[in-house]
């Protein structure tokens, strides 16, 4: 991982921000995307790492998400994107197993999916099948999706 995105997590999880294991997940997930084939960086995803552990947190602290108009507004923005929409549906059910928490409403996983939109956007050369590895299969084949 990118040395800057790197340390903007470890500044989330050392100035107890987010939790140890929300800060895990979302370091899995974007390894996960990079082995996707997609450019992981401070420039291309420190919002969606600094969105998505915020969410979770909040989420996993029993806080509202739910933000039904800028999900209705965010879906018909996403209408042309169904890989971003996917990809953001694979990381909520994701986050739900792993973290325990209950699922992110669809408003969040629209915020979601415009930030993965954002990042498949700034890699046009990446193959993304519409899928990404879920990171503990991916160790487990070596590091390949």
């Amino acid at each position: 991982m990118e040395e800057k995105l790197a340390l903007r997590i470890q500044l989330f999880r050392e100035t107890g921000q987010v939790r140890a294991e929300v800060a895990d997940f979302v370091e899995d997930e974007l390894r996960g995307l990079d082995s996707a084939g997609l450019h992981v960086s401070e420039e291309t995803a420190g919002m969606l790492t600094s969105h998505l552990m915020m969410a979770l947190n909040r989420l996993m602290n029993g806080e509202t998400l739910d933000d039904p108009a800028a999900g209705e507004h965010m879906a018909a923005e996403l209408a042309d994107r169904p890989d971003a929409v996917q990809l953001a549906r694979q990381i909520a059910a994701r986050a739900e197993h792993d973290l325990g928490t209950a699922a992110l409403p669809a408003s969040e996983t629209a915020y979601l999916a415009m930030h993965l939109a954002v990042l498949t956007a700034r890699n046009p050369a990446a193959a993304v099948r519409g899928s990404v590895p879920d990171p503990a299969s991916a160790e487990q084949n070596g590091g390949r999706p």
